[in-house]
């Protein structure tokens, strides 16, 4: 059997659209949970925060699966805004090989993430520590001192 080939590719700016579709597929079980789905609100929200030259492609086998968005920080930490991978990959180690790849950026890392989303588990058994809460997220940080 073929080893499965994982990589993070450049995004452009003609990307949006695929990604703005890929966001909502892996977010709308949460967000419905949450009784807070609106696609519309999704592209907004991608919108205000697209930015390529933050972002990569998470690509399997040389198929987009999900994307990764990495932004500095003013306290020298950088801020996971995005880690979105496709609901039929989910579950495959592909969001750890990501995460892995964000915390070797030897930088203290901080995020959101949906109450009620799986999402909270995964990053708690990847070492993230709750710093926070606000009406629909919980805010996370992992400490580079820890690795």
């Amino acid at each position: 059997m073929t080893p499965v080939q994982l990589a993070l590719t450049p995004v452009a700016a003609g990307d949006f659209e695929a990604m703005v579709a890929l966001r909502i597929a892996a977010l709308r079980e949460s967000l419905e949970r949450l009784g807070r789905f609106d696609a519309q609100r999704a592209r907004e929200r991608l919108a205000a925060q697209f930015e390529p030259a933050a972002m990569r492609h998470i690509e399997r086998d040389g198929e987009r699966i999900g994307f990764v968005t990495l932004k500095p920080a003013a306290d020298g930490s950088v801020k996971l805004e995005h880690l979105y991978i496709l609901p039929g990959h989910q579950g495959e180690g592909i969001g750890a090989w990501a995460l892995d790849w964000v915390k070797r950026q030897g930088q203290d890392v901080t995020l959101s993430a949906l109450k009620l989303s799986d999402a909270n588990r995964f990053y708690l058994r990847h070492g993230f520590t709750a710093v926070g809460e606000s009406e629909f997220d919980i805010d996370y940080r992992w400490k580079a001192s820890q690795a």
